[in-house]
Parts: C-alpha cells; sequence; structure tokens
C-alpha cells in the first residue's frame, strides 16, 4: 500500500472523513443571474486571510512602543528583503477586505437573503463588518506617524462626544487624557489579540450558518419552477479559487506599483495637519460631521446628534431580519429597498465628496460592470446539476 493510501487510511480511522466528504459532495450553489453576487463573501474571506498572514510576518519585526514603533517599520521597510512589499499588501490588502465585506453586505441587503431562517447569518456578517471597521481604526495608529496620530486624535475625539457615555469612551480608547504610548499599545493588543480572536470566533461561526442553511435565492428566482444549482466541489470552489488568485494578482500589483507610504514619525507637539483625512471607509460619516454647526441643546452637543444616527443606523441594519417582516409574506420589500439605495448612494456621495473626487463612483461601477458581465455567463448556462 502505497505510503499516501497509508496515512489517508489512519487519518480516516481517526476523524471522521467519510463523513464530511460526504456532506461537501451534497453541498449545492443555485445557478441563477445573480449567482455572482456569491463571490464577494469569498473574496472577503481571501483578503482576510491575506491580513492574517501578512499580519504575522509583520509582528516579527515591529516594536508597539512610540520610541521604537516608527522605527521598526522604517526598518521593515528599508532594510528587510521584500518588507516593504509585505507592508504594502497588508495595508492594500485590508483596504481590499473593507470593500469587499461592504459589498457582500450589500449584495446580501438588496437579494433579500436575510430571510427565515437566515437570520443569524445576517447578524453575524453585519458584526464582522464592524470588526472589519475596527481593525482598521485599531491598524491606522499603528506606524506611528503624524497622519496616523492626528487622525487617531480626531477619531477619538469623536467618539468622546457621545452624550453621557464620550468621556468614558475617551478613556477607554486612548488609556489615558491624549494620545500617549499607552493608546499605541492598546490598539495593538486590541488590532493582534483580541479583535482577530473574536474576528475568528464569530467568522466559524458565520461560515456554519451558510453551511447549515445554503446560499439564499432571490425571492423571485424562488418562486420560479425548475430551478437549478451547481456542486460546489469542484465546480463553485474553482470558480472562487479562480477569483482569489485574480485578487492576489490586483493586489500584488498595487503593492508593487503604489507602495504604501511611511510618511514622518509622530510629534504630539507639532501642529496638526490641515486636511486630516479618515480611512476611505470612514470618510462618509467624518465629511457628515463637518456640515454639523457648533453649539449644544439640552445639554447634548450637536456634533453627537449625527453620531447617535450613525450608531443607531448600525443597530437597525443589524435589526434588519426582525424588522422587515414583509419579506417573509411577500417575498419582497420595497420600502427597505428604497432605504437601503438611498443609503448606498449617501455613503458613495459622501465619499467622493470627501475626496473631491469621482474614483469612489467609478470604483463600484467598475465592480457593477463586473459583476454584469458574469452575470451574463451565469445566466447562458454554465452548467448544472439538480439541486
Amino acid at each position: 500500500m502505497a505510503i499516501g493510501s497509508r496515512i489517508g487510511s489512519w487519518l480516516g480511522d481517526r476523524l471522521p472523513l467519510a463523513e464530511i466528504r460526504a456532506l461537501a459532495a451534497k453541498k449545492t450553489v443555485p445557478i441563477h443571474r445573480l449567482s455572482p453576487f456569491y463571490l464577494f463573501g469569498g473574496m472577503t474571506l481571501f483578503f482576510f486571510l491575506v491580513q492574517v498572514l501578512t499580519g504575522i510576518l509583520l509582528m516579527l519585526y515591529y516594536r508597539p512602543s512610540a520610541e521604537e514603533a516608527f522605527e521598526s517599520v522604517e526598518f521593515l521597510m528599508t532594510t528587510v528583503r521584500f518588507g516593504w512589499l509585505v507592508r504594502s499588501m497588508h495595508s492594500w490588502s485590508a483596504n481590499l477586505m473593507v470593500y469587499f465585506a461592504f459589498a457582500h453586505l450589500a449584495s446580501v441587503f438588496f437579494l433579500k437573503a436575510y430571510r427565515p431562517p437566515r437570520e443569524l447569518t445576517w447578524v453575524s456578517g453585519c458584526v464582522l463588518l464592524f470588526l472589519s471597521l475596527a481593525f482598521g481604526f485599531s491598524g491606522y495608529l499603528l506606524p506611528w506617524n503624524q497622519l496616523a496620530f492626528f487622525a487617531t486624535k480626531v477619531g477619538t475625539d469623536i467618539a468622546g462626544s457621545v452624550p453621557w457615555v464620550g468621556e468614558t469612551l475617551l478613556h477607554f480608547l486612548r488609556g489615558g487624557e491624549r494620545v500617549s504610548g499607552g493608546t499605541l499599545s492598546r490598539f495593538y493588543g486590541w488590532h493582534v489579540a483580541i479583535l482577530p480572536a473574536l474576528t475568528a470566533l464569530l467568522l466559524g461561526a458565520h461560515l456554519l450558518f451558510v453551511q447549515l442553511y445554503g446560499m439564499s435565492v432571490p425571492p423571485k428566482k424562488e418562486r420560479e419552477p425548475g430551478g437549478r444549482s451547481m456542486p460546489f466541489f469542484p465546480h463553485f470552489a474553482l470558480r472562487e479559487l479562480f477569483g482569489w488568485t485574480l485578487g492576489l494578482a490586483v493586489l500584488a500589483a498595487l503593492a508593487a506599483l503604489f507602495p504604501w507610504e511611511l510618511g514622518e514619525k509622530a510629534d504630539p507637539f507639532a501642529p496638526a495637519f490641515k486636511d486630516i483625512r479618515p480611512e476611505w471607509y470612514f470618510m462618509f460619516m467624518f465629511e457628515t460631521l463637518k456640515f454639523v454647526p457648533g453649539g449644544e441643546i439640552a445639554g447634548i452637543e450637536y456634533e453627537a446628534i449625527p453620531i447617535l444616527g450613525f450608531g443607531l443606523a448600525g443597530l437597525l441594519l443589524v435589526l434588519v431580519p426582525f424588522l422587515d417582516r414583509r419579506v417573509v409574506r411577500d417575498g419582497r420589500s420595497p420600502g427597505f429597498t428604497l432605504l437601503g439605495a438611498l443609503a448606498l448612494v449617501y455613503i458613495i456621495g459622501m465619499t467622493a465628496w470627501g475626496y473631491r473626487s469621482l474614483v469612489p463612483v467609478l470604483v463600484v461601477l467598475a465592480t457593477a460592470v463586473v459583476v454584469w458581465v458574469l452575470s451574463l455567463g451565469s445566466a447562458s448556462g454554465s452548467g448544472g446539476g439538480a439541486g
């Protein structure tokens, strides 16, 4: 008996490999014009895995202190072989992960894939998106450069303006009265330990829910007779792998052609930047706050009102499956669809306004075109077994 067969036989006696293979053989994916939207979740997972791998490599050289953080990143980029490329891939993959997480959430929302029994799949996905944003916020400070220092100061100041709990929240984020080395150590702990642990647990639960309840079919397609499906292994898995290959190629090109800059070391006594900007996924909130005048009402600052509004919007987003009851009865909910479309237009528009550029709009349009082209291929007939 070949050594491979002997190892397989030994593992088969100790692990439920036969049951796993049988389960994988039964798993199918629906085929319809909107099937390409299923790829967004896998792309988000891929860039998260890139984050984990490149983050581990960066940890080998990074030193989380105000005295050494900037120098350690500078050493990594200038002396360590391919260190600049690893850091660039880490930074670009973080942005791509958040982008595909937003795209995945939007596609699930508009396809009404949160319908019963997939409420927990939706809730866990929303929380994973919030954790992705927390990764971006906590990792932004770690290079300890000027832009990150003052952007973190502004971001924590905004959190400090939340009514009733703002001061406590500010001290919790900063670890003191001001942004300091203690803040850096605290953000590092969140970024490399607490958030990854929470994400791993929640990601496991999210994937489990997807396995239990399968991939949702749009309500209109669900009512049509003769629905088709394809085996997950190997058909859909190969499509996903092809998407991961393209994602890796795009990531490598971005990292090599547009390496992530380091800037100047943070100096708490230096004047603040005139045009401080957060990461793009916070831009719509940041620009909204710029339109709020100074002053207060009933002891609450005007700036706190949109902050509370964003918090309420996040809560309502999580609760969508429990609020949208019409979709259960009729398979459609034009009211929620309209609200989602308005929110999407607002987010894209305010982001474009913040950068004074149409690039965010063009990126979204390019994604829509790619999905449309892929949908033509799905509709014209990728083979399919019986569902």
